[in-house]
């Protein structure tokens, strides 16, 4: 099996080597060029036919975003965002890049290195998988009419992972103020979670916010689980729902984790509650997801054909947690259908 081939694009010098040597370590990849700005990036794209591409979102000449946004639509490739702690990170993958990484403010060597080997390296191979054509997918908006949604005592529960920061947003801004709680884990780097909270509440009709220990479970309104080293649960506490963010140790690789989510959602909501399962690589989610199947839940998996990673729906899929296997636009649909016969 030939390696991935890998075209870096990285103004500092510094960091560029850096990337260049540590990549090359491994078998499975191949680093076939590098480049300063864009305009030496469109040449080595043609020179060289990259099967992924890194980026970093501050560019002389043109910045990343905006070569993402001329780029993709005439040289479809995945490409992975390398971003400081910035909101411009959410431009990109709505730009067509498929995942990003945070820029480490570490300074020694061996913490960089680490960065390239346990982080950067894992996203270049998963990036290498995706079906790009499924990212602009995502953009289309039904804003279709729904009835409304009279139990308030319901929860909506969503996991996904790479790809899932544009399909979380595909299906939410569908979602009207009488859309029961949304409890949601996207696998995502500390600090960026709140970030993406914002931008969520900024576009969609409902409420969103990071959350935090405490915080209620209530129609409207949606909660991110924050990305770092702690698992979101949901609890039920007096006839309410609310959430605990709790440290905890990786799950599937994970913290937060989707199962873990999923599995205290089938303890504390039962069949009061919706399970969605969208793109993302590996299988955090599936167990979670059958779980809350077996308790009396109703489930929901993103299909092939608009997963830009089909990872974690196809193991819930194949595991059987997934009753109803949708395409991206459909979702929302569905989940209005479910949630107004219950």
């Amino acid at each position: 099996m030939r390696p991935i081939r890998v075209l870096i694009v990285e103004d500092s010098l510094v960091f560029r080597e850096l990337l260049v040597q540590n990549l090359n370590k491994d078998p499975a990849i191949q680093v076939v060029g590098t480049a300063e700005d864009p305009f030496e990036a469109r040449d080595a794209i043609l020179a060289y036919k990259p099967d992924v591409m890194t980026l970093d979102v501050e560019l002389p000449r043109m910045s990343g975003i905006e070569f993402l946004r001329k780029l993709i639509p005439q040289y479809p490739l995945p490409v992975v965002v390398i971003s400081s702690l910035s909101d411009k990170v959410f431009d990109a993958l709505n730009a067509g890049a498929v995942d990003f990484v945070a820029k480490p403010v570490a300074t020694s060597k061996l913490q960089l290195e680490n960065f390239i080997r346990n982080e950067l390296l894992v996203k270049i191979k998963i990036a290498s998988t995706a079906k790009i054509s499924n990212i602009k997918k995502m953009a289309m908006s039904n804003e279709e009419q729904h009835l409304p949604v009279k139990k308030n005592d319901l929860v909506v529960a969503i996991g996904a992972s790479t790809g899932g920061t544009e399909a979380i947003l595909a299906v939410v801004k569908e979602f009207g103020a009488d859309i029961p709680g949304i409890v949601v884990v996207q696998h995502m780097p500390p600090g960026f979670t709140q970030m993406y909270a914002k931008r969520l509440n900024d576009q969609c009709r409902i409420q969103v916010k990071e959350a935090e220990t405490g915080d209620r479970v209530k129609p409207g309104h949606m909660l991110i689980a924050p990305g770092g080293d702690r698992h979101m649960r949901l609890l039920k506490v007096n006839g309410t729902y609310q959430v605990e963010i709790k440290s905890g140790p990786k799950v599937n690789g994970h913290c937060p984790s989707v199962d873990v989510l999923f599995e205290s959602v089938a303890k504390a909501a039962g069949p009061d509650a919706v399970g969605i399962i969208l793109t993302g690589m590996g299988g955090d989610g599936a167990k979670g997801l059958l779980a809350m199947r077996n308790a009396g839940a109703k489930t929901i998996g993103q299909d092939e054909s608009t997963c830009v990673v089909y990872g974690m729906p196809k193991v819930a899929y194949d595991l059987g947690a997934v009753q109803h296997q949708e395409k991206l636009s459909d979702i929302p649909r569905r989940t209005y259908s479910i949630l107004n016969k219950m």
